[in-house]
C-alpha cells in the first residue's frame, strides 16, 4: 500500500507482443475454446515460447469436440493477431506442440461436487483485491498509464498509423510518478522499450513515442527530455519470442495492481475459474472496486484465503488503509461476505465465470478494464454492488 507525503512510485507495463504475454495469451486461448465447447470445463495449460516454437502443456478435462489439431490452429491465429510474421517467430511456420492431458483424478475428487458436498477451492492459496480513486478505473496511476501507453502504440500500430511507423509487436513501459500527500500530481520519468523495423532511427523513433505519451498522460505531467527513456541499450530489432523466452503466468504484478498492493502469488491466464487463483482474485477486486466506489473509502485492499477442496472461504482481511468514513473494517469484512457468496460456485455464478471471455485479458491488465454490457466482458469491474454497500452503512 501506498503511504502518505510526499514519494515516487513506478509501475510497468508489457505489451501483447512481449514473450510472456504471448504465452498468457495463447493460454488464455486454449481456455476460451475449451469453454465455448463445455462451461464446466477444466483447464490449467502453461505454454512456453521461443524462436518459431510454442510448446503447451498442463492439464485439461473437457469434450473430445476440442482436438489438438484445434488448438493448434488456435494458437497460430493468436500469434497472427498479435502481429508476429518475422523470421524468428511467425504464425504461419511456427512449430506447435500439444502436451495437455487429462486433469488429475485426485484434483477432480478433491474440486467436484458430489452428494451433500458443494465445490471445494481448485487448490490452497491467498488473493488479494485493490482499489484507489486516484484514477477514474479507481487503479494505481502508475500502472494506468503504463498500460495506456502500450495500449496507445498498439492501437496505432494495428490501424497502420503515421504516428506509430515502424513499430513492432513487443514493448515495455515504465511510468515514475510523484505523489504529494498520497495523490498523484506529475510523471518524473517514462521509460519504453520497444522493438522496431530495422533501420528505424533512435530519433524518429524518440519523436513518436514523445507524441504518444503526451496524448496519455495528463496536461503537464510528460517529463523532462531527461527523464524520458526509450530504448536505454539502443537498437531493439530482434525482439518477441526470438529475442527472449516468454512463459505462462511471469507477469503478475503486471496484470494486478503493478507493486501498489500485495499479491498472492499465484498466476491467472491458462486457468478456469475453478482456480480460485484466478476467480478469486477477481472478487476481491469486485468488491474492493464497490467498496471505493460507493464512497466507503478512498483506498481498499482486500484478502482471501482458501484451502484446496473447501467450498468457503477460511478468512477474509479488510484495510482501508486509514481513508475509511467512518467504516468499521471488521463489519465491512462481514457485509462483503453476506453480499456475495465467496464460495468458488457463488463467485463464478455472481460474476459469470463460465464463460470465454479470457483471451481479452491476457495483456494489458486484468483490472480497470471497461466492460461490455454486449459481450459481458470484465464483469468483475462492475460497480452494481455500491447501493447495498451504502445500505448497510446507512449512506
Amino acid at each position: 500500500m501506498l503511504k502518505h507525503g510526499e514519494f515516487l512510485f513506478t509501475s510497468e507495463s508489457v505489451s501483447e507482443g512481449h514473450p510472456d504475454k504471448v504465452a498468457d495469451r495463447i493460454s488464455d486461448t486454449v481456455l476460451d475454446a475449451y469453454l465455448t465447447a463445455d462451461p464446466e470445463a477444466r483447464v490449467a495449460c502453461e505454454t512456453l515460447v521461443t524462436t518459431n516454437r510454442v510448446i503447451l502443456a498442463g492439464e485439461v478435462r473437457g469434450p473430445a469436440s476440442v482436438t489438438s489439431e484445434g488448438l493448434i490452429e488456435a494458437a497460430r491465429e493468436a500469434i497472427r493477431d498479435i502481429g508476429y510474421d518475422q523470421p524468428g517467430f511467425s504464425w504461419k511456420n511456427a512449430e506447435i506442440s500439444n502436451y495437455l492431458h487429462a486433469q488429475s483424478a485426485d484434483i477432480a475428487v478433491g474440486v467436484d461436487s458430489a452428494g451433500e458436498k458443494d465445490e471445494g477451492a481448485g487448490d490452497q492459496g491467498i488473493m488479494f483485491g485493490f482499489a484507489t480513486n486516484e484514477t477514474e478505473t479507481l487503479m494505481p496511476a502508475p500502472l494506468f498509464y503504463s498500460h495506456k501507453i502500450l495500449e496507445t502504440m498498439r492501437d496505432l500500430r494495428r490501424a497502420g498509423d503515421a504516428r506509430a511507423s515502424g513499430l513492432q509487436p513487443d514493448a515495455k513501459s515504465q511510468v515514475t510518478l510523484r505523489y504529494i500527500d498520497g495523490k498523484p500530481v506529475g510523471a518524473t520519468s517514462v521509460v519504453i522499450s520497444t522493438q522496431h523495423d530495422e533501420g528505424m532511427s533512435q530519433k524518429a523513433l524518440r519523436e513518436e513515442l514523445r507524441e504518444i505519451v503526451a496524448g496519455v498522460l495528463p496536461a503537464g505531467w510528460v517529463p523532462p527530455e531527461d527523464g524520458f527513456y526509450v530504448n536505454p541499450t539502443g537498437i531493439f530489432v530482434i525482439g518477441g519470442p526470438d529475442g527472449d523466452a516468454g512463459l505462462t503466468g511471469r507477469k503478475i504484478i503486471v496484470d494486478t495492481y503493478g507493486g501498489a498492493a500485495p499479491h498472492g502469488g499465484g498466476a491467472f491466464s491458462g486457468k478456469d475459474p475453478t482456480k480460485v487463483d484466478r476467480s478469486a482474485a477477481y472478487a476481491c477486486r469486485y468488491l474492493a472496486k464497490n467498496v471505493v466506489a460507493a464512497g466507503l473509502a478512498d483506498r481498499c485492499t482486500l484478502q482471501i484465503s482458501y484451502a484446496i477442496g473447501v467450498s468457503h472461504p477460511l478468512s477474509v482481511y479488510v484495510d482501508l488503509d486509514g481513508t475509511g468514513k467512518d467504516v468499521d473494517e471488521t463489519k465491512l469484512g462481514q457485509v462483503l461476505r453476506e453480499i456475495m457468496n465467496l464460495s468458488p460456485r457463488g463467485i463464478r455464478q455472481h460474476l459469470r465465470l463460465n464463460r470465454p471471455i479470457y483471451t481479452e485479458t491476457s495483456a494489458y491488465g486484468h483490472f480497470g478494464r471497461k466492460p461490455d454490457d454486449n459481450r459481458d466482458t470484465f464483469p468483475w469491474e462492475r460497480t452494481d454492488l455500491v447501493d447495498a454497500l451504502r445500505g448497510a452503512f446507512n449512506r
